[in-house]
């Protein structure tokens, strides 16, 4: 069992930055890739940004690609989401989440642990 807890939302103004954390407990996370997703109210779930394990290969989706930083500290079982420049469209619930294939990306069906969600809010 891979436990998934995301921390450091919040509410903020339009141009400010936050970053994002997701500590995994249980089973080590050395060898999967880790995604980043966000969902809004009455909108369906979208990508953000994914990680390898090794942290070499990382994609970003088009609407946050030179915004947000995605990175990972695998001695820490963590991963983060850095947001930069943030914008009121950014607003969503964010999610963490494990894909143990590795190839993680887009591809939702390969994300078989997810975190809580943690609210980020940004007002114009």
């Amino acid at each position: 069992q891979v436990q998934l807890v995301e921390s450091g939302g919040g509410l903020v103004q339009a141009g400010d930055s936050l970053r994002l954390s997701c500590a995994a407990s249980g089973r080590t996370l050395s060898s999967y890739a880790m995604g980043w997703f966000r969902q809004a109210p009455g909108k369906e779930r979208e990508f953000v940004g994914s990680i390898n394990w090794t942290g070499d290969y990382i994609t970003y989706g088009d609407s946050v690609k030179g915004r947000f930083t995605i990175s990972r500290d695998n001695a820490k079982n963590t991963v983060y989401l850095q947001m930069n420049s943030l914008k009121p469209e950014d607003t969503a619930v964010y999610y963490c989440a494990a894909d143990p294939s590795g190839v993680g990306r887009q591809f939702i069906y390969r994300y078989e642990y997810w975190g809580q969600g943690t609210q980020v809010t940004v007002s114009s």
